[in-house]
């Protein structure tokens, strides 16, 4: 899955990766080292302007709430579970299909966290002698410091309740499709942990490599079985995983320091 990353570069920065056209310098988010469901984020999309001369789409950075809202939806509170969407099933859920369809976005990152329980934890819990296994964070990010550009989906949602004019009265939120985690090895595996990114969690974003982005984002592709096959994961041997401070696990730590390496799991937590 993906229930938390890392998000530090500027529109700048993104702009020139992504070779976007438009973005409002007044929506710039600032660095987010601890992005959790719910925060609003950057979206790399390609979409008419609003009111434009020509209909022809212009690749966009955005901000959006993660946490998908289907438009069909009678209120928005079920989008903090929706953060995720699952590349095996997302052409066919009611929540996602439309979408995928024709709002289809990148969510660019830095990498994202994931937590592994350790095996000396893990003893204790079937042991009966703790409740809650302490748990490893691992950052996971390209190996060579790109960007890690995320598949997504974006919906816009109305809230009938809000007048036109209103500056709530749309909603625009998305979501991070996953697919199954890679088997192969890490690039650069940690000396001690995990060697793959299955032994961390089952599950993984689906990484888009850049030979992919027109055509994810186009949004005139709509034939479902076509789009699919830009589901299938990037090529194996592109990803490390390196542990972090567990001070990652609460929402209220945010900074650089979240992302610095540790030698090697925390007392505790060892893997």
């Amino acid at each position: 899955m993906c229930g938390r990353y890392a998000a530090s570069r500027g529109p700048e920065d993104l702009a020139g990766v992504f070779e976007i056209e438009k973005w409002d310098s007044e929506e710039a988010l600032a660095p987010d080292y601890n992005v959790a469901p719910t925060k609003e984020v950057y979206a790399v999309l390609d979409r008419p302007l609003k009111d434009a001369e020509s209909p022809r789409p212009v690749r966009q950075l955005r901000r959006l709430k993660w946490g998908l809202v289907p438009s069909w939806a009678k209120t928005p509170e079920g989008g903090a579970r929706m953060i995720n969407a699952r590349a095996e099933t997302v052409h066919e859920k009611p929540s996602y299909r439309r979408a995928f369809a024709t709002r289809r976005c990148i969510v660019p990152a830095d990498g994202y966290y994931e937590w592994v329980t350790g095996a000396a934890e893990r003893d204790l819990e079937v042991e009966g002698r703790k409740k809650r296994p302490r748990k490893q964070p691992y950052f996971v990010l390209p190996a060579d410091g790109s960007v890690f550009a995320m598949a997504g989906l974006y919906e816009f949602w109305r809230d009938r309740t809000l007048p036109d004019e209103h500056p709530l009265a749309w909603w625009a939120t998305c979501s991070v499709i996953t697919t199954e985690a890679e088997t192969a090895p890490l690039a650069a595996a940690p000396a001690e942990g995990p060697r793959t990114l299955a032994d961390i969690h089952p599950r993984m974003p689906l990484m888009l490599t850049p030979d992919r982005w027109d055509v994810w984002l186009d949004p005139a592709r709509t034939d479902v079985d076509e789009l699919r096959t830009l589901l299938t994961p990037p090529p194996t041997g592109l990803m490390r995983a390196y542990p972090v401070s567990t001070a990652v696990s609460s929402v209220r730590n945010n900074g650089p320091e979240l992302l610095k390496e540790l030698e090697g799991p925390e007392e505790g937590t060892l893997f």
